[in-house]
This record gives C-alpha cells, sequence and structure tokens, in this order.
C-alpha cells in the first residue's frame, strides 16, 4: 500500500469515528453543505445519475430530473456520511433510529416457513442500517467484497458483524455458504443491482432499457426453494430515521427460466425505487456492459434477453 492510501485509509477511519457521534440530523445538514463541492468534482457520477433518470423517468422535464439528480446526489453523500453511525454508533442510537418497521408480518410469514428467506436489498436508502437490523433479529448471512483500501477492512467488517452477521467472500465458496445457509432455514442478503462477472448474468430489462442482471438470486431459490423478500431502509426526511420496508418480490424470480427471473429481480428493484426514487443509487453503472444496444436513450439494435453479453 502507498503512503497516499495509508494516509487516505487514517483519514477515512477517523472520519467515520468522528461522524459516529453525530445526530442523523447533523449528518444530513452537513451533506447539504458538501452537495456543491460534489457535484463540481464528481463529474462521472453526476453524469451516470443524469444519464439513469432519463432512461428511467422520460415523463418528467430536464428541470424536474436535475432536481431529483441533485437530491439523489445528496442523498449518496449523507449515506456516506451515515457509514460510521450504522458501524460504530451506540447500539442503543442506532435502534432508536428505527423508527417503525413496514411489512413485518410478511418476513415473519416466511421464518415461519422454515425455507430460508432471500433478502433482495436494492443500493437505496441505508443498507447499512438494514443489515444492522436483520443481523440483530436473526442469522444472516450476505457475501462481501474487501475494499480497496485494504486498512479499512477489519473496520468495515467489525461494523458489519457487530451484531451477528456472518460475511462470506463473493466466491463459489461465498455461494455454497449462502446456500448451507438457506438450507438450515436462515436468511442471506443478496444486492440485486451489482453487474457480475461476464459468466454470472443475463441481459434482463431494467426500466425498460436491457441491463446486464446478475442469476445468482434466481440459482438460490432453485436450490434451496427459499421465500425472496425486497428490503430497504428507507431514511425520513432531514435526517429523523429510517423506516425498514418488507416487501413480496416480484412472482418471477421464481421462475425456473433466469432471463425471467432476472426480469423479476429488476422489476422488484424498480418497485421499492418507488418509494422514494431520489433514494436510490443513480450513479451506478447498471447499463455499462449493454450500452453498444442504445443510443440517445434509444434502442439502436434489437435484443435478446437470453443472449450472452458480449
Amino acid at each position: 500500500m502507498t503512503t497516499k492510501d495509508r494516509f487516505s485509509a487514517a483519514l477515512i477511519s477517523w472520519l467515520w469515528r468522528r461522524l459516529s457521534r453525530c445526530r442523523l440530523s447533523t449528518l444530513w445538514r452537513l451533506a447539504g453543505l458538501m452537495q456543491p463541492l460534489y457535484r463540481a468534482l464528481a463529474h462521472r457520477e453526476r453524469r451516470v445519475t443524469r444519464d439513469n433518470l432519463a432512461r428511467a423517468y422520460p415523463m418528467l422535464d430536464h428541470e424536474q430530473r436535475a432536481r431529483l439528480a441533485r437530491l439523489s446526489l445528496r442523498h449518496s453523500i449523507v449515506t456516506a456520511l451515515e457509514l460510521g453511525f450504522a458501524w460504530q454508533g451506540k447500539i442503543t442510537s442506532v435502534n432508536a433510529s428505527i423508527k417503525r418497521i413496514e411489512g413485518l408480518a410478511l418476513l415473519e410469514e416466511a421464518q415461519a416457513q422454515k425455507k430460508g428467506i432471500i433478502i433482495l436489498a436494492p443500493h437505496f436508502g441505508n443498507w447499512e442500517v438494514l443489515n444492522f437490523w436483520l443481523s440483530s433479529n436473526m442469522p444472516f448471512t450476505a457475501m462481501y467484497e474487501p475494499p480497496r483500501l485494504h486498512q479499512l477492512d477489519d473496520i468495515i467488517r467489525t461494523g458489519r458483524e457487530r451484531m451477528g452477521a456472518h460475511l462470506v467472500p463473493t466466491t463459489a465458496r461465498g455461494v455454497s455458504a449462502l446456500l448451507k445457509a438457506l438450507k438450515r432455514g436462515e436468511a442471506v442478503g443478496i444486492l440485486p443491482d451489482q453487474v457480475p462477472d461476464d459468466t454470472g448474468g443475463v441481459i434482463a430489462p431494467f426500466y425498460g432499457y436491457p441491463a446486464y442482471t446478475a442469476t445468482l438470486l434466481p440459482k438460490l431459490v432453485s436450490r434451496t426453494g427459499a421465500q425472496v423478500i425486497v428490503s430497504v431502509a428507507r431514511r425520513l426526511p432531514r435526517g429523523e430515521g429510517y423506516v425498514l420496508h418488507f416487501m413480496r418480490a416480484d412472482e418471477r424470480v421464481y421462475a425456473d427460466d433466469d432471463a425471467t427471473a432476472a426480469h423479476g429481480v429488476n422489476a422488484s428493484v424498480e418497485r421499492v425505487i418507488a418509494l422514494d426514487p431520489a433514494q436510490y443509487q443513480w450513479e451506478y453503472k447498471r447499463y455499462k456492459h449493454t450500452s453498444h444496444l442504445y443510443q440517445d436513450n434509444q434502442l439502436i439494435t434489437p435484443w435478446d434477453a437470453s443472449a450472452p453479453v458480449p
């Protein structure tokens, strides 16, 4: 690790410790103060956010999408600031920040079936707070990829595992651990909006546009018969806390065909985004493997959902 990386890791670690003591409302205001600088520097994030919103919400005019993009970037900033709170804040404070839970009966019903639960958790709101609650209330396993700054690994692992979560690598060994947890009737977490490697997905529509989508979830379902529940921790206005949502997944996630199941995964993500579109991480490149299929947000080449990624 270079001197620059060591300094960056030390600074980030120090900031997380300091920010873990702040009120959520303070972090929300701080994100607002940081937003002009972030917008000035984060050219790629602004561009990707703008392009993704144009695909998802063509019915909005330019100014409406611009306002949504600005609010989305502020949520991205505050999510980063809240990491210290979720990982290192007082347990009583994190628990108190969860103001209510919607759809809890759905989760309890799935638990009673003892077939395992797959929590589909998009990059929406604060997924670290969701991990905190899940691992506090049930055996919970999730995949984990170490950060680029390796000196942050222990801090992140400790934060995510402090309430009992079991982290497994993003490898075949990790998939095997997920299968074993599901067969024990436990819960596992899947991030449905990460772009997989060239052998781990199919093309499926996301807001009507072709997006390379992981097939891990349908494979886990077919091997275990687990129930799929979509869940997020939605941020309340002005940093007032969070609402946890547990929602039924689109029925297509249970299909035998990978392309149909992937379509169901994306439809489930779209449904949860509708809770508050500004809280989704729009700067993520969902379409990076399929950009050759469209231009100016218009499809220029017919696409086949079962076709391999070029």
